[in-house]
């Protein structure tokens, strides 16, 4: 089960991020007020869905003992009629044939985050005392 816990107070839109033994910034670009103090929640949504594409790639062409020697992904996010689009470009590096190419992109569209955003999430909010 994953968990974080953000706190903010202070310098404008600055939240402390920690999760486990990790931790990071977040912050809104100058444009929107922030001091750009940590990439914003918008690139840690792509970041959460680049990695965890990047990772089940890795481990599945691991499994297979295929010659996957890297694996680079960019994604941009924009809404479109109020609905949010995330397109997401991946490049596969070693010496794959045109099959395993095919099998791992459809593996990317069944990682679990693509899956989390795809069916939508429920998000029960309990604001404590």
């Amino acid at each position: 089960m994953a968990h974080a816990h953000i706190a903010s107070s202070g310098r404008a839109w600055a939240t402390a991020v920690r999760m486990g033994a990790h931790g990071l910034m977040s912050d809104e670009p100058a444009a929107l007020g922030g001091a750009d103090a940590g990439p914003a929640p918008y690139d840690l949504l792509l970041a959460s869905l680049g990695s965890c594409t990047a990772i089940t790639l890795r481990m599945y062409a691991a499994r297979k003992d295929w010659p996957l020697e890297e694996v680079t992904i960019d994604l941009s996010h924009h809404k479109e009629d109020d609905r949010s689009k995330i397109t997401r470009r991946i490049w596969l590096e070693g010496d794959l044939d045109e099959t395993q190419r095919a099998r791992l992109a459809d593996i990317a569209e069944r990682t679990p985050v693509t899956l989390t955003l795809k069916a939508g999430a429920e998000i029960t909010t309990a604001l404590q005392p």
